[in-house]
């Protein structure tokens, strides 16, 4: 093997949100996709979590960039500096005589064109990525929520994340019919935007709006257990001047309700394009809820009842792509699912 100890074997859950990377089983970064740039130089001046506070509170001489849109790279500059900011943090507390060779696995939407594809192998492997196999979301999904993808039998996930719902059933390590729609945490965030200014006539930004939805997000109008409302302050959009308001888990499921209804439907799509054998195992085990959005209060509940199949939410849902991601990693040999 000779030089195998320089080789460092990374997995990168590219999101929309968030980018987590996995080294040795290990979470060694867990960041909003999120980059500040000084905007005469172009030079990255904060990444991560220090850019996101810098989100809708900066000077025009400062641009925040999310490289990512719906899942996939809008920006393809910020999005190759935002990766080798990120490899390089991951980095820092090494000294390394040479730069280490990187081995890195991707996750990708499933939904994702050739085009799509290519920035993302191209950005990696610009940001110092030497062997970069790319592993579509859904997959590393099923393969973090502990499913054996590579049985004989029919798995599904449903995996909503910060740009798209990833929608897939999954046999002997492949993909047989999958659906991506961009309906997912960003656009609940934006209803949530847009009821406050329609019910109570308040302007908030899209930070304000995410701490609604993880504090009072919720898509059935009754819970077991109940959140306390959420208070928010903002600008009156007649007057400018301060008003609050207090926001309770029914107003969200209310403003949410279009939205969860087009992932039902698409649910529904891919179980209506299912081979009946497939259809059976996922009737016997239940739909898998992977991604931020599979923690929204109810959701699981709403789904079995829509659909007649139990839904259960995966452990850790947040992570559960990039564990699945690092899984693939270990067996970049034996998964035939993996692209190069």
């Amino acid at each position: 093997m000779g030089f195998s100890f320089l080789t460092q074997e990374l997995a990168i859950d590219l999101g929309t949100a968030n980018t987590v990377i996995f080294q040795n089983d290990k979470i060694i970064l867990d960041e909003p996709s999120i980059i500040a740039i000084d905007s005469n130089t172009g030079k990255v001046l904060a990444l991560g979590q220090k850019a996101k506070m810098m989100h809708e509170k900066v000077n025009p001489g400062i641009k925040t960039i999310r490289p990512l849109k719906d899942g996939v790279i809008a920006d393809f500059n910020a999005a190759e500096m935002m990766i080798r900011g990120f490899i390089k943090q991951v980095n820092s507390n090494r000294s390394f005589l040479f730069s280490p060779n990187l081995k890195i696995v991707v996750g990708i939407p499933s939904g994702s064109t050739e085009v799509e594809i290519r920035a993302v192998r191209d950005s990696t492997e610009h940001a110092g990525g030497r062997d970069v196999y790319l592993i579509f979301e859904p997959m590393a999904a099923a393969l973090g929520a502990g499913l054996d993808v590579e049985a004989p039998k029919g798995n599904m996930v449903v995996d909503i994340g910060g740009g798209t719902s990833e929608i897939a059933v999954i046999s002997l390590g492949g993909i047989v019919v999958q659906n991506s729609i961009r309906v997912a945490g960003d656009e609940l965030t934006s209803d949530i935007q847009n009821y406050l200014r329609q019910q109570h006539n308040i302007r908030v930004g899209e930070i304000t709006a995410e701490k609604i939805k993880i504090a009072v997000g919720s898509v059935l109008p009754d819970l077991d257990v109940e959140p306390e409302p959420y208070i928010v302050r903002g600008p009156n959009l007649m007057t400018a001047h301060p008003i609050e308001a207090t926001i309770t888990y029914q107003d969200v499921a209310h403003c949410l309700d279009k939205s969860i209804a087009k992932i039902e439907s698409a649910i529904l799509h891919v179980l209506e394009q299912t081979p009946p054998e497939l259809y059976s195992d996922i009737v016997e085990n239940g739909i898998f809820l992977s991604g931020g959005g599979a923690l929204l209060r109810g959701l699981d509940k709403r789904l079995s009842e829509k659909v007649n199949i139990p839904f259960h939410v995966a452990e850790d849902p947040l992570r559960a792509v990039a564990r699945g991601t690092c899984l693939a990693l270990k067996h970049t040999d034996r998964y035939p699912f993996l692209m190069r």
